[in-house]
């Protein structure tokens, strides 16, 4: 009862490490089954595991919705705040050191979102031992407008291979790419073409032979948008309707993308503003892109911004691009349409702990445990903070003196 009293936040932890451990979500789910797949896994690096307890935050932080982000940081930055303030106080500081400790648990969780947005790190890779080709359908360079500056191909290539992808389209915005440019030296990957078009409230991806479209022709209305979808057929390529804007601004033409030749629809995409697609919504659109033999991808929709992605296709090649394509996402990724965005601060954390792995679980505890012995451990007074066991062992120590003796 000491302990729990002295270490609260320990012991919490090590409870839900081992509670949630009961029921985990699988590493990864297929998104157009809702099932727990067999044939593929992911392979995480051994620092990854090492230091789980951040690779996992940083991951956690990465696979934000939009709103939830925003309620999540807005709740721990007070609630951080005013912990620190809190306990400042009980120390009897000064007003201006109370307020330096309020701070400092603010100022360290944007920090960290600062991290998982620019920090390189090791990232899962997956691995399948099926046939079919590990792509992405929707990724950018710092030729799109949002790009992130300095991500030229062979970044793009790079941030791919590590992640186990042999294959992504470039699709920056409004900017084809035709494959003539020489694929970067060393890069294992192959950059196919493509472009993400910008047109009437949707954002279209268009993969295959595409050429310069003039978008002024698919503007002011739904009616003439759909019309780009007939043009990049002409060019023998492939439309795909990225998320969010169908979802937010066309989902009631959804049949009228049909009609208008819309060869299929992201199901699971990881920019903040799509992963609130909610799952409900997801399996309407699986089955009317299954009743019209439809493609349904996932996409990373990289801009160089993040380090790791939620998503994977494995492809298998058909007589119409790839007509099967399975999609694989992280479930931390998936569940975020699912929960209120106010709920973000609890329910985050939860399915982060649930998503652990049994090495990355055991990462976690072993770390709890190391920071509770340093500082559990009693120290022998006047010795500097260090491990107290490790710190008597290394520490002077006073020697008894007889009466006739003389002190060392």
């Amino acid at each position: 009862m000491n302990l729990l009293r002295r270490h609260p936040v320990a012991i919490v932890l090590v409870v839900l490490l081992l509670a949630t451990a009961i029921h985990p979500l699988s590493p990864l789910i297929d998104a157009v089954t809702g099932s727990a797949p067999g044939d593929v896994d992911l392979d995480r690096p051994i620092l990854y595991v090492m230091f789980a307890p951040l690779s996992n935050t940083l991951d956690a932080l990465t696979f934000f919705s939009l709103a939830r982000a925003v309620w999540a940081m807005t709740v721990w930055m007070l609630l951080l705040a005013a912990w620190g303030a809190v306990r400042a106080s009980s120390d009897s500081l000064s007003p201006r050191r109370v307020v330096a400790t309020a701070l400092l648990g603010p100022g360290l969780l944007i920090l960290l979102a600062v991290a998982a947005v620019l920090l390189p790190r090791p990232v899962p890779r997956l691995v399948h031992d099926g046939p079919g080709t590990v792509l992405d359908y929707h990724a950018h360079t710092k030729a799109s407008h949002d790009g992130r500056p300095g991500w030229t191909l062979a970044k793009l290539a790079d941030w791919h291979d590590r992640q186990g992808f042999e294959a992504s389209y470039v699709t920056d915005h409004n900017v084809v790419y035709d494959g003539s440019l020489p694929v970067p030296e060393g890069a294992s990957i192959s950059l196919l073409p493509g472009v993400e078009w910008s047109v009437y409230r949707q954002h279209v991806v268009a993969i295959g032979p595409v050429e310069p479209l003039p978008r002024d022709s698919f503007g002011e209305s739904t009616a003439r948008m759909i019309r780009i979808f007939a043009a990049i057929e002409r060019q023998g390529g492939l439309s795909i309707a990225s998320l969010p804007e169908y979802w937010r601004n066309h989902w009631d033409d959804l049949g009228v993308f049909v009609v208008g030749g819309v060869d299929g629809f992201e199901i699971v995409n990881c920019a903040p503003k799509a992963l609130g697609f909610p799952s409900v919504l997801r399996r309407q659109v699986l089955t009317l892109a299954g009743s019209h033999d439809l493609m349904v991808v996932g996409a990373s929709d990289n801009h160089g911004w993040g380090q790791v992605t939620c998503v994977w296709n494995v492809s298998l090649p058909g007589a119409q691009g790839f007509h099967t394509n399975r999609v694989f996402a992280r479930p931390l990724a998936l569940v975020q349409g699912d929960w209120q965005p106010w709920t973000a601060a609890v329910t985050q954390p939860w399915f982060l702990l649930r998503s652990l792995s049994w090495s990355e679980r055991a990462s976690w505890l072993t770390w709890v445990l190391i920071i509770l012995l340093y500082r559990a451990m009693p120290r022998s007074e006047g010795q500097r903070a260090g491990l107290g066991i490790l710190a008597r062992s290394l520490g002077r120590r006073r020697r008894t003196t007889g009466p006739n003796e003389t002190p060392t």
